[in-house]
């Protein structure tokens, strides 16, 4: 009897999928939660230093992004605001993909290049990009 072929996802879409729908849906209860009552849940990084944490704003920008105004929306957190348009075009490939669509990665050297980092690398790289984004915002 031949061996079963090989799985075609490398990466488990639908876990990914839901890790993203549970992040999607926290933020949107968040921001309406903002928007509707003027509450929001207090930053801890802000609290012990004063500082804007690299998330500071994203309350705001989801209040922002509900009411239509992408300009507000960069003005209170433009990583964050890059981050959530990558994360949305990485969900949508990624649900298409499920859905029985074409695969779509990056080239080659980019996927060797993403494989040497390795997981470790990428938090640090994440920790870093963190990091400058807090000095940045304070000394700008």
């Amino acid at each position: 009897m031949p061996a079963a072929p090989p799985a075609v996802h490398a990466t488990p879409w639908p876990t990914t999928l839901t890790v993203f729908a549970g992040f999607a849906g926290y933020g949107v209860v968040l921001s309406v939660l903002y928007a509707t009552t003027g509450l929001g849940l207090p930053c801890p990084f802000r609290t012990l230093t004063g500082w804007e944490c690299p998330f500071c704003g994203a309350t705001r920008l989801g209040a922002s992004l509900l009411d239509g105004d992408l300009a507000a929306a960069f003005g209170h957190n433009p990583v964050v605001l890059v981050g959530l348009v990558v994360l949305t075009l990485l969900g949508v490939l990624a649900t298409v993909e499920v859905l029985g669509g074409p695969a779509v990665r990056p080239p080659g050297w980019a996927r060797a290049a993403s494989a040497r980092l390795g997981p470790v690398g990428w938090l640090l790289v994440g920790l870093g990009a963190a990091a400058l984004d807090v000095l940045l915002r304070h000394l700008l």
